[in-house]
This record gives C-alpha cells, structure tokens and sequence, in this order.
C-alpha cells in the first residue's frame, strides 16, 4: 500500500457513471421487479416488527439466550432473501467468524454504503452501532431493536461518551451481550483508502476480528451482483495497546489495508463536516481535506477552532477561483505592498513551495508560525517600538515609520491597514486595541516578530540608535534563517 497521510486522495469524492441506456433498462427491467420482491419480504417481515417494537425495546440487560438465538436466525433468513431480490446471487466468504468470547468485537472497512449492511447478515446478525436516527424507520427500525444496537448522535458529544462507555460494557462482559459490530471509519467513503479508525472499538482493550469487504461489479446497474467478505484473524492487543487505543487501531487498520492493497490517510468524519462546511462558504470542497485526526492531535486544535479558521480563510481565498491563497491575495488581505518581508512570511505559510497556501497550510501557518508569536510580551514591545514618543499611543506617522523600515519601502502606504486599527478612535492606536486587533490578525504577529529580532540583534551589539534602521537586505537574511528553523515538516 501507498505510504500513509496522501493528502491529496480524496476519500469522500464518490465519480458514479452510469449510461442513459443503463437507467433506462434498469427502470423497466430490474426495478419493478426487484421492488415487487422487496414488498413481499417487508410483509413477511411485519411480525418480526411488531414483535420488536413490544418485546425489544432499549434495555440495559441482554434478552435472553435462546430468544436472541431465534431473532437471529429468523432476521438472518429474511436478510438472505432480501439480498437474493436486489441481486446477490453470489456471496463469497473466506476464513470463519470468531466466537464471542474470543472477540467480542467485530471492525469491518471499507465502508462504502448501505449495502455494506450485508456484513451483518452474513457474520448471522451481532449488535451494531448505529446512528440513532435508523430506529425510527418503518419495519427497519423495528428489526433494528431486536439486535439491540448501541444508537449514536455523531453531532452529540454526550452521546458519544456514553456510546464508548455501552461499548465498553459489553464488550467485557464474557460473552453475556451479543458480539459488536462497528464500522470503525465512522461515515462512508469512496473504498479508494481506509481513513481514521474512531477509537470506539478499541478502547476496551479487547480482541476483535477484522472484516474486509468487496464490491468486485457495480451492484445497481448489474442483474447479478457479487459480494466477497474475508473473516480475518483475531487481533490481541498487546499491553502497550491496551493503553493506547489509537496504537491498537492503527495495527488492525495497517492489516486491513495491506490484505485489500489500499494505501491509508488521516481523514476522518470531521473532515466531511469541513467539506460541507467549504461548499457553504463558496469554496472548492476539497479545500475541508485536511487529515482533522492528525492536525488536531499535533497542534491541539478543537474542530470549532478550525472551522473559524475556514471563515477566515475563505475571505482571503474567495478573491480565486481555486481556493487557495497566492500572494497578490496574501498582500491584499494584510493590506501591504509585496515585499521581500512578505515573501517570506508567505514561504513560512506554503510549506510545499508550490505558491499558493491552502487550507490546511493557512491552518499550520496560523498555530505553528503566528499564535506562539502573539504572546503579551512580543505585543506590549512592539507597541512599545510603535510608540516613537512614548505618549502611550501610535499615531498613523509612527506607524508607516515603523512599517516603512521593517518591509523596506520608502513610500509605504498604510492608511488602509492603519484605519482597520483604529476602528472608531480618533486617529489614535491604544494598546488596548492595538492588542485586539493583533489577536484577532496572528497574521501580523510573525512580521512584528521578525522585525523583534533584529532590534533585539543591534540592541545586544551596543547599537541603540533606532533611527538607524536595518536595511531590507539584512532584514531578508534573518527571517531566512527563521523560515529554515521554522518551515517543519508536520
């Protein structure tokens, strides 16, 4: 398999081509026939229902043993006649399903669509988790209580807790509950990589067994279609993994993706939030792609940090039509003119020197670069250099002083930027509202940095005359020498 973390695969991106000739077959051929025979297996099925919906309501305790082995192999009959009349003809299976005390937890990936449900009537009906939501649909629903699934709000932080918790539960019972199966990616993909596994599965530390799917046809468009399922054999996890969830569900993952030869990457549901969330904001959906699991683990970002963060950036990046950031829209935004300096700081943001930042860059770019740089400290010196008369404020002289010295350029206009600082004070820059507005633009933050260390560079040689400012020249070197120390790979 392909080295984990592409970034540019797109997991959630579903190209389906299906001929006009095709539908138009299909409508008057499989279709009324398939719905006819679907009718009859949702009669057959009323009892079952209305059974469930009075004697398998949400419970605390397991239903009996002998009860669950007659549901069980009633829903499984039915399952097996309803995939025969929407064309499974054929459903291979390899290797042979664990008992439940020797795992009492079933992964299966990739998870594709709704047919991927076939899964549980072939491992013969365990508990699933679910959304809980599929309850309330007619005849489904009522089928669906019967198992006894652990139901989930994804959007419900509360839910998820006490999903984990019901998992946990029955996962260490010694085989009192029914086996689990989870699908451990949480939403459904493309089939082209295996994203995120959720911990969900793994937190209690117990065996499971993987379960790899395949579609080898396109199941709508085809009179037969062929399912193939492989048991895989049980995973242990070791002490190490039993502490470390994500450890656990990185190895069953790793061998999940070298028996189906698909490569691996860090997207998870969260990146599908963000995708929406691009679309809405007028952006290229692909922009949300940015491996959520990683970022938020190794910056310590919360999904509404990033989600802000797409508002800011799609301001910025709204002005193209490829949703990411050059640097005429880089300047534009931080209303100077381009200038080495700049450039600079714009190579600190495009971590692969292709000349653009994309969202995912703008997002490292912000934590990594500029919000350790918008400490109080770095704030009150630099106002501090701003305030050339010490009167406790920055006038718009003092500040295009400043500017014109640090980016070099002799004509700078800042009456822009300056007017966005002052806001409605009377020409005059507070630190107050100096402070607030670097906070609100961390943008800033790496420009008055930069500028910091040469001060600090002149101040230490003895050289305390600031009207003797660094040239751009030397300006450059040193935010050369920060971009190499500071443009990490993540």
């Amino acid at each position: 398999p392909s080295p984990p973390g592409q970034i540019g695969r797109n997991p959630v991106n579903f190209i389906i081509v299906l001929s006009p000739l095709q539908i138009a077959l299909a409508s008057v051929t499989l279709l009324p026939v398939r719905l006819l025979c679907i009718g009859v297996i949702l009669l057959l099925s009323l009892p079952v229902s209305i059974l469930g919906s009075f004697y398998c309501q949400e419970s605390s305790e397991p239903i009996a043993q002998w009860k669950r082995s007659v549901i069980q192999y009633v829903l499984t009959c039915l399952g097996r006649a309803f995939l025969f009349c929407i064309g499974f003809i054929q459903i291979k299976v390899k290797g042979k399903r664990a008992k439940t005390t020797d795992a009492p937890v079933l992964v299966v990936a990739p998870h594709t669509s709704f047919y991927d449900g076939i899964v549980n009537i072939v491992a013969g009906m365990p508990s699933i988790v679910s959304r809980s939501e599929n309850v309330h649909v007619p005849f489904f629903g009522s089928c669906l209580r019967c198992i006894q699934p652990v139901l989930v709000s994804r959007l419900d932080p509360d839910s998820k807790k006490k999903t984990v918790e019901e998992i946990t539960k029955r996962a260490t019972s010694q085989g009192k509950w029914p086996q689990l199966l989870i699908f451990p990616e949480g939403t459904c993909t493309n089939g082209t990589c295996l994203i995120t596994f959720k911990s969900g599965a793994f937190i209690p530390g117990v065996p499971v067994q993987p379960v790899v799917i395949r579609y080898p046809n396109r199941i709508v468009s085809c009179l037969v279609s062929f399912y193939f399922n492989s048991f895989l054999p049980v995973h242990v996890p070791t002490q190490a993994e039993i502490k470390d969830c994500f450890m656990f569900a990185n190895r069953v993952r790793a061998t999940m993706a070298t028996h189906l030869e698909l490569p691996v990457t860090d997207h998870t549901f969260e990146d599908c939030r963000l995708m929406i969330s691009a679309g809405e904001l007028t952006l290229p959906m692909e922009a949300g792609l940015v491996e959520f699991t990683k970022i938020s683990r190794k910056l310590n970002l919360k999904w509404d940090n990033i989600r802000k963060q797409l508002d800011s950036f799609a301001i910025i990046a709204n002005k193209t039509k490829g949703g990411k950031i050059g640097i005429e829209e880089f300047a534009s935004h931080l209303k100077l003119p381009v200038t080495g300096a700049l450039r600079e700081l714009f190579a600190l943001f495009d971590r692969d020197d292709n000349g653009s930042i994309d969202f995912r860059e703008y997002v490292i770019g912000l934590t990594v670069l500029c919000t350790p740089a918008n400490t109080e400290d770095t704030l009150k010196f630099a106002f501090k250099l701003f305030d050339l008369d010490e009167d406790g404020y920055i006038t718009e002289n003092e500040f295009s002083s400043l500017l014109r010295s640090a980016l070099g350029v002799a004509d700078l206009d800042v009456s822009k930027l300056f007017s966005e600082i002052v806001g409605m004070e009377e020409g005059k820059v507070s630190y107050d509202v100096f402070r607030d507005f670097s906070l609100k633009h961390p943008e800033y933050a790496k420009l008055f940095t930069t500028y910091l260390e040469l001060q600090r560079y002149h101040a230490l040689e003895g050289d305390m005359n600031w009207s003797e400012r660094p040239s751009n020249r030397g300006d450059s070197s040193t935010s050369s020498d920060t971009s190499g120390s500071e443009k990490k790979k993540d």
